[in-house]
């Protein structure tokens, strides 16, 4: 995973202190997965797939992704994802977080 920007909210948008709008390149190996399951509660965002693809495991729904598409991530977001192919997945990921 490798972050590729930042930008720090305080003072550019109201009520957004201690917040970031982070963008980052995750790349998922074949048979890799990206988990366990973890919600968005507090760090929406947006996901869009480059190369590969992606299977988005929600709500007992599978959903598979692939280049030029993508998906919201809001605060109703409960999932995990995984690369069930042969070639690395690669992601483009914003979101919206709290520094530690």
């Amino acid at each position: 995973m490798e972050v590729l920007a930042t930008v720090d909210l305080a003072g550019v948008i109201e009520g957004m202190e201690r917040h970031q709008l982070r963008m980052r390149m995750v790349t998922t190996e074949p048979g890799g997965a990206f988990g366990p399951i973890h919600d968005h509660k507090g760090r929406p965002g947006t996901v869009y797939i480059l190369q590969g693809m992606i299977t988005d495991h929600r709500d007992g729904v599978v959903t598979e992704y692939g280049p030029g598409l993508g998906w919201p991530e809001d605060r109703y977001t409960t999932h995990w994802l995984e690369n069930r192919e042969t070639v690395p997945a690669v992601e483009v990921s914003v979101d919206i977080v709290r520094p530690e």
